[in-house]
């Protein structure tokens, strides 16, 4: 069982305990939250709440997470949007609001579930609940993923990202007019130390580079795109952030007053890798989904 402790900040105050302790977590739903209330694993102040108790500042919410229980992750038919398929590698293009993989919460409607009834075989080398995945974009994330068929091909993947010979550009849309076109953030990441359910830059963290470059700048906000060299959690929510330009729309780590979109405005939308059985550079392109660029063009109609 992990203990998690969690102060609720003032802008938190006023919240349901369970909405707030859901926000914590991407794995974590909501139902999954509110039985962890009803089975006493949650406290507030040293005392059992009700899952519609509204939290104040300074609150001290204990949560006594489960532990895990293994899950049988069952095949689910879906209409994936599938870029490049052959024995070794699969491409795909995963839509905003989808999970990569299960987790207790959410068992079902993951991006896994719906590969397991496509193609049957995936790698096993990270376990049964994430076959395949070798690499992974958060929740409210679309864009491109690869994804190993087998164990052969999942290590030269892996392989080439240790490397850092994978190609990951990204296009978001942040807070702030950036007045450079090209920039770079070397910064180490790590847990934030005031809050847990967090990354931050943080002396002892792990090395993270981004590097990106000014698509259009509008009146409050710029559209750019971002190039990994690595691969830490959050890496460009974080880095943005940090140098003054969160991403729009974005819960965990943005301001509250933002553009009208469900999560933060960011999309993988290249990704190239050398092939693992022909050894040939093979690069996809996934153009921006349509509530991105609705984004874009109200943007352009206020300047």
């Amino acid at each position: 069982m992990e203990k998690i402790l969690h102060i609720v900040r003032e802008d938190q105050a006023g919240e349901r305990i369970d909405k707030l302790i859901t926000s914590l977590e991407e794995d974590w739903s909501r139902t999954q939250v509110q039985e962890w209330i009803k089975d006493g694993v949650v406290s507030v102040n040293g005392n059992k709440p009700k899952a519609n108790y509204k939290c104040e500042t300074g609150d001290k919410l204990v949560i006594n997470v489960p532990d895990p229980v293994p899950l049988n992750v069952e095949p689910e038919e879906m209409n994936l949007d599938i870029y490049y398929e052959d024995s070794d590698v699969l491409v795909v293009n995963k839509p905003r609001g989808m999970v990569v993989h299960p987790a207790p919460g959410h068992v079902t409607g993951t991006l896994v579930n719906g590969l397991l009834a496509h193609c049957k075989d995936l790698s096993g080398i990270n376990g049964v609940m994430r076959p395949g995945i070798v690499h992974r974009i958060d929740k409210d994330t679309s864009g491109l993923l690869m994804v190993a068929k087998n164990d052969f091909a999942h290590e030269c993947l892996v392989e080439q990202l240790v490397e850092k010979s994978v190609t990951r550009k990204y296009e978001a849309i942040v807070h702030g007019v950036i007045p450079h076109d090209y920039g770079t953030v070397e910064a180490p990441i790590g847990r934030d130390k005031n809050d847990r359910q967090k990354m931050a830059v943080v002396d002892n963290g792990k090395h993270a580079v981004t590097h990106f470059r000014v698509i259009e700048r509008f009146q409050d906000y710029t559209h750019i795109e971002c190039e990994l060299e690595t691969g830490r959690t959050h890496q460009i929510r974080v880095h943005m952030k940090y140098i003054g330009y969160p991403l729009a729309g974005d819960p965990k780590y943005g301001p509250r007053k933002t553009l009208e979109i469900d999560g933060q405005a960011l999309h993988a939308g290249v990704l190239g890798f050398i092939h693992p059985r022909k050894k040939e550079y093979m690069e996809f392109r996934a153009p921006l989904p349509q509530e991105f660029l609705v984004l874009l063009e109200q943007l352009r109609m206020n300047l």
